[in-house]
């Protein structure tokens, strides 16, 4: 036999609500970005066409383990690029959450 409570513990796992958080992180407009450039410059030589501007970025992908609501996953997803994969300086970050 199971242990007692063991399975409305085991439903309440189930049903936590696992979401994918994607930030994206880019050099401020203000900022010169020459890697954007090279690359730029490097499709233009290649022949592709239509290529105003390029800026180059980071790309973060983050599983939450669902222990948050929506509101306090948002609010910790922002701190998390604010304060750690951003350089608020030179970059801005947007972000979105799935799930």
């Amino acid at each position: 036999m199971g242990h007692p409570g063991r399975g409305r513990w085991a439903a309440t796992l189930y049903n936590r609500r696992h979401m994918k958080a994607y930030v994206y992180v880019s050099m401020k407009k203000s900022v010169l970005d020459p890697q954007g450039k090279t690359i730029q410059g490097a499709l233009t030589k290649m022949g592709y066409k239509g290529v105003a501007d390029v800026r180059q970025g980071k790309y973060f992908e983050l599983s939450l383990d669902g222990s948050l609501d929506r509101d306090a996953a948002s609010a910790e997803v922002e701190r998390m690029a604010r304060e750690v994969l951003t350089n608020p300086v030179i970059e801005e970050f947007h972000y979105s959450i799935e799930g």
